[in-house]
Parts: C-alpha cells; sequence; structure tokens
C-alpha cells in the first residue's frame, strides 16, 4: 500500500476508537485509519457473555498486564486486563451498562471550566447512540447502535440479597441510570439476544464495512507519535510510526491523530513519543518533545473487597457448575435459549448507596454474584455461597502509568497506590461492616449466611482496613492518566476538547481524559465522551475549510446489511471473512 495518508488515524480500536471510526468515516470525503494493535474478534469466547473468563488472561485478547507491588495491599501484585482485540475492553469486560451520576459530569464541567460536560449536556450523546430495550424517553435513547438490555436470568439468593438491602434503607430500583443510581437491583447489560455486544460489533460491523474510505488494520502497535515544529514555531503531530510485525511504518494525517489506546495504552504511546514528564523521558533515553508532567498520573481505579457467605438451602452457580449434569443443563439452556449461566455477566446484581450515614450521596457499588471462589480464574467453591463485592466510588488515592523503558514492546509500570489515604481506609472498613449488615437482615435468615471472607474475627477500623488490603482487587475500571483541565491546571494533558495541550492534531478520547472517575463502570461514560469528541472533530475541520459545523448529537444511525469488513495492514490485504462469527 504506497498511499499511507488519511485524513484521520485512531489510534486503538476500542470502546471509543469503534464509535470515532463510525462517525468520523460516514463523510466520503474523509479517509479514515483505524489502528489496533490486538487481532480480529473471531475468538468466540469474545461473543457468548460468560466468555470473559477465557479472555482475561489470554495473550490473544487481553494485554496481559500487571501492577507493581502496591503498598496499600500490603505488598500483593495484581493482574489488570485490557482489552487486546477488536472491541477493546468492551469485547472482554462484564457488559455492565452504567453511566454514573449527574454529580460527576457536572465536577467535570467545573475541573474544567466547561459547561458542555455538565450531566444535561452530556446526557443527549449517551441516548444519541442507545438502544434501550423499554425505547426512548427522556433520558434514554432507542434505534441507536449500543443495544442496552435485561439479563436473561434471576438467582433466588441474589433477589433475597436485594431484599435484605431494602431492609437496611436501600430502596429498590430497575434503572440505575437516570442521574441518580441509589438502590438495589439487576444490572442492564449491552447484550444483544443473549450475546455480548461489543463496540466492535455496534459500530465497525456491518455499517463501516460498506464504506470504501474506511480502513482498518489489525495486529499493528503503534511505536511512536510523530510531532513536527511548523514554520510559526508551533508543534503539531502528523502521523505515527506503525510496527506491523515485521516493519516499521509511518502514516500521515492531513487532519488528526487520535489516541484513543486506553487509560494505560495512551499514556505510554504519548511518553514514547517524548511527550510527558521530562524526568522519567530523559531516564528512559527519550528527547523531551513537549513536557507535559502530567501524563500518566492521576490514575484512578475502583478497588473492590470481596465477602463471601456460604449459605444452605438455595441453588447457587457453584454446585450447579461442579457436576457434570449441571454443566450439561447450562450448556443446553444457552444453546436452544441464550439464557442461564452462559449468558451471565460477571456480576448480576447492583447496589448503590452510602458507605456511612454521614456521606451526601452514594459512594459505594456492589456487585453481587451467586457464587465464589478464591481469586478470578480459580475453581469455584465446593459449596454453595454468594459474593458481595463492594468498592469505592470516588477514591481519592491516585496511581502512576510510566513507561518501563524506550522500547515499545515492553509493558509499561502500573503502580495505582490503593488505599494510599486515610479516607480510602475508612470507607474500606465502613463497607465491610455494611455488608455484614444487609447480611444479617431477616431476608437472608433462611440461608443462613455464615462469613467465608473474610471471617469475623476482624472488626476495628484497621483490621478492616489492612484486610481489605489482603482481600481486595480491582474491577477493572483505570481512568485519568491523561486528564482534562483547565489552563491553569499544571496536571492537565487535554484542554476540555480533549486536545493536547501545546500539539495540534492530536487529542486523547478515552477513559484517561476524566479528570475523577465516574460513580459507576466506565465503559458507556467513554461512548459518551467518543461521541461528544466526533462532533468537535467534524466541527474543527470544517472551522479550517472556512465552514462551519454545530457539534451537535447526529440523526439516527444509518443502516446496512453488510456483514463482513476488511482488515488490512500495510503490504498486504486480506477479507475478514469470520470477523461476524458468535452470533
Amino acid at each position: 500500500m504506497s498511499d499511507t495518508t488519511f485524513d484521520y488515524i485512531i489510534i486503538g480500536a476500542g470502546t471509543a476508537g469503534c464509535l470515532l471510526a463510525n462517525r468520523l468515516s460516514a463523510d466520503p470525503s474523509r479517509r479514515v485509519l483505524l489502528i489496533e494493535a490486538g487481532g480480529k474478534d473471531d475468538y468466540h469466547w469474545i461473543h457468548i457473555p460468560v466468555g470473559y473468563l477465557y479472555c482475561i488472561g489470554n495473550p490473544r485478547t487481553d494485554w496481559m498486564y500487571y501492577t507493581e507491588a502496591d503498598a496499600g495491599l500490603n505488598g500483593r501484585k495484581l493482574r489488570y486486563p485490557r482489552g487486546k482485540t477488536l472491541g477493546g475492553c468492551s469485547s472482554i469486560n462484564g457488559m455492565i451498562y452504567m453511566r454514573g451520576q449527574a454529580r460527576d459530569y457536572d465536577g467535570w464541567a467545573q475541573a474544567t471550566g466547561d459547561a458542555d460536560w455538565t450531566w444535561d449536556r452530556c446526557l443527549p450523546y449517551f441516548r444519541q447512540h442507545e438502544d434501550h430495550f423499554r425505547g426512548a424517553d427522556e433520558v434514554h435513547g432507542a434505534g441507536g447502535e449500543w443495544r442496552v438490555e435485561k439479563q436473561r436470568l434471576r438467582w433466588d439468593i441474589l433477589d433475597a440479597f436485594s431484599q435484605a438491602a431494602q431492609q437496611t434503607g436501600i430502596p429498590a430500583t430497575d434503572d440505575f441510570n437516570r442521574g441518580s443510581n441509589e438502590g438495589v437491583g439487576y444490572f442492564l447489560v449491552n447484550q444483544k439476544n443473549g450475546w455480548r455486544w461489543s463496540a466492535a460489533r455496534a459500530f465497525l460491523r456491518p455499517t463501516c464495512a460498506a464504506r470504501p474510505n474506511f480502513e482498518l488494520w489489525t495486529s499493528s502497535q503503534v511505536a511512536q507519535l510523530l510531532v513536527e515544529q511548523q514554520p510559526d514555531g508551533s508543534k503539531r503531530c502528523t502521523g505515527a510510526k506503525v510496527w506491523n510485525g515485521s516493519e516499521l511504518v509511518t502514516v500521515r494525517a492531513a487532519g488528526e491523530v487520535i489516541l484513543s489506546a486506553g487509560s494505560i495504552g495512551s499514556p505510554q504511546i504519548l511518553q514514547l513519543s517524548g511527550i510527558g514528564p521530562a524526568p522519567l523521558l530523559q531516564r528512559s533515553g527519550i528527547p523531551v518533545v513537549h513536557e507535559l508532567p502530567g501524563v500518566g498520573g492521576n490514575l484512578q481505579d475502583h478497588l473492590q473487597i470481596r465477602a463471601v457467605f456460604q449459605v444452605d438451602g438455595v441453588k447457587t452457580l457453584n454446585t450447579m457448575a461442579n457436576s457434570l449434569f449441571g454443566k450439561a443443563q447450562i450448556a443446553l439452556q444457552y444453546a436452544l435459549m441464550r439464557s442461564g449461566p452462559m449468558s451471565m455477566a460477571p456480576s448480576q446484581l447492583g447496589a448503590f448507596t452510602r458507605s456511612s450515614p454521614d456521606m451526601p450521596h452514594p459512594n459505594i457499588e456492589y456487585h453481587v454474584q451467586p457464587l465464589s471462589l478464591d481469586a478470578f480464574g480459580e475453581p469455584l467453591h465446593d459449596f454453595d455461597a454468594f459474593t458481595a463485592s463492594v468498592c469505592n466510588l470516588n477514591p481519592t488515592s491516585r496511581g502512576t502509568v510510566r513507561i518501563r523503558s524506550n522500547r515499545f514492546e515492553d509493558a509499561p509500570l502500573i503502580a495505582p497506590n490503593y488505599l494510599s489515604t486515610p479516607e480510602d481506609r475508612q470507607v474500606a472498613a465502613d463497607s465491610l461492616r455494611l455488608t455484614r449488615k444487609i447480611v444479617s437482615q431477616p431476608a437472608l435468615a433462611h440461608y443462613r449466611p455464615r462469613e467465608f471472607r473474610p471471617g469475623t474475627q476482624y472488626q476495628s477500623d484497621d483490621e478492616l482496613a489492612r484486610l481489605a488490603g489482603d482481600i481486595a482487587t480491582t474491577i477493572f475500571h483505570p481512568v485519568g492518566t491523561t486528564k482534562m483541565g483547565r489552563d491553569d491546571d499544571p496536571q492537565a494533558v487535554l484542554d476540555s476538547r480533549l486536545r493536547v495541550r501545546g500539539i495540534a492534531g492530536l487529542r486523547v478520547v478515552d477513559a484517561g481524559a476524566m479528570p475523577t472517575i465516574t460513580s459507576g463502570n466506565t465503559n458507556s461514560p467513554v461512548l459518551m465522551m467518543a461521541e461528544k469528541s466526533a462532533g468537535w472533530i467534524v466541527e474543527a475541520a470544517a472551522a479550517r475549510r472556512g465552514g462551519a459545523v454545530a457539534a451537535t448529537p447526529a440523526a439516527a444511525p444509518e443502516k446496512s446489511t453488510v456483514v463482513l469488513f476488511s482488515s488490512r495492514i500495510p503490504g498486504r490485504e486480506s477479507p475478514d471473512a469470520t470477523a461476524g462469527s458468535g452470533g
């Protein structure tokens, strides 16, 4: 392929990258390149909901990262999954549809000085691509690409936990996504007819496939961004160097380069390109192209504390899945009806509430499961049990992402610094106490719940906080490592339109742009951010041409019956005839 010049280069075919590719290639006059370091999403376990068990920790679909030893976790390291395939994390995540709370976005508006980030102004961009199973109303959309459905199962033990939560004062809810997510209920999920609904299936396939101006490179890793000094002395990102497995290929962007490699990948690429904290770059032998101290800082994540309770007289997945007959039943139920445990998201029941009465808003989230195990990937216990995992929605701890060397092949150093503040340790202790209070309610008494993990011998604040360090784990929501902010914020990497400060033609559109983490699961907020950004990018292009286009929600998505799309990498072209596998 001799022509490697495009109008837009999008780096990362994850949640944001897939939507951006769809929106920017809608104009046939714009050539759009989407680059993905991972392979095609033709692995069948991507599309079966329970397949996250086989995708996380699998180099076919996961970057296989680990954190550094963390003092807050009493020296432990954690597995840190990140999607490495078309669809990115949306192809391996928990599928939970969650926007967070209205106050999250109002806080972003305050942090950036830009009212466009208020909840009221973000809501239309959530609705724009939404296809909610109940149809459209004042807060939900219908007919968009992003399918939202009810889960296709229920469990008696989860119903009992929900009733117990209500007995402690947590209200019942059937919708966590109307601005205040306080309450207890079953999560809604990004599935379609019992299949995972990833960003690749929603936004790349089939629409982009039919567009001759769209090009997709898989198994192609960006090694470095190209930044050139302009005649007026300013700096502009003009392209990237891409490793296709055998050589570095240079691609050029006439319009913009959009970095959507995620909260870990995007700061890594910026730092490898000489954009970041000068001392880090100098230690790594990388010339400082543009000093931005905040690149790779401000890492925030949701740390969940897993409490396990053994029960009697009620069916859980533990005993159901620990027999050949039970496994056969599960497989048959999914094969015939696309329901049952194989259609399960990792967590089915959720609750949002306050860790203590003096909290002004819900600050913790429960993920409740009808199963238990020692750690993710380990066998289920051989007794009936449920797990009530609870996380601090608004942690004050901050971590970092730093390059390990000047080699793009080397995984970055990820240091979340969990539980490093007194506030986070107090919330951890209070959360465990609240979990015990819920489980002690009459609604669960019939099943005789006994605390298997962590154990009732731990009672004091110090004991519970240390215990949290021993048993807590991430729920895979890293954000904030390229945060947007005001002009006077020295740690702000981006302006409020997600443009990299001091470098024209370069934006970062992914969860790294969040100044603070949302109060819930982070996948769908990233889609909203990408939707807004697509409008700004088109608006900026029109301004360069002397026209004017308002950055407002677009019309309903176009429909297409094409089901295949091409995957091209430099020097060869191959049809992707299996991309639609998995239903």
